[in-house]
């Protein structure tokens, strides 16, 4: 990957989080007000998942990205779950659950959406 990719790399797992963790949450039976409540703790989260493991995989090595990335999908799922029991209005699902389904979701279709 070239550093000038970068922007349109974060910009595409941005969208497609933001689509796919929507899309479930939709089916779990979370609406309108809850749903921008988990675009927009995506749209924090979501940049610095993305870029701090490009830059150790640029200026590092791949198990650097791959062992920055397990630790922060840990502390991404811990921080929104606890956004969530602070926001949703819907509580039909422990938020922190909610928040490793989403993640969950969002990491393995992302994976197969790319290609691994």
């Amino acid at each position: 990957m070239r550093i000038e990719d970068i922007p349109l790399v974060m910009l595409k797992c941005l969208v497609l989080t933001i689509l796919i963790e929507s899309l479930i949450a939709l089916l779990i039976g979370y609406r309108k007000k809850d749903i921008i409540n988990v675009i927009l703790v995506n749209a924090i989260t979501n940049p610095l998942v993305t870029s701090i493991p490009i830059f150790f995989n640029v200026f590092y090595s791949v198990k650097a990205r791959n062992i920055s990335l397990l630790i922060l999908e840990i502390i991404t799922l811990l921080f929104e779950g606890f956004i969530y029991s602070k926001v949703l209005k819907k509580k039909t699902i422990n938020p922190f659950a909610l928040s490793l389904i989403l993640n969950a979701s969002s990491y393995g279709l992302g994976l197969i959406i790319n290609g691994m």
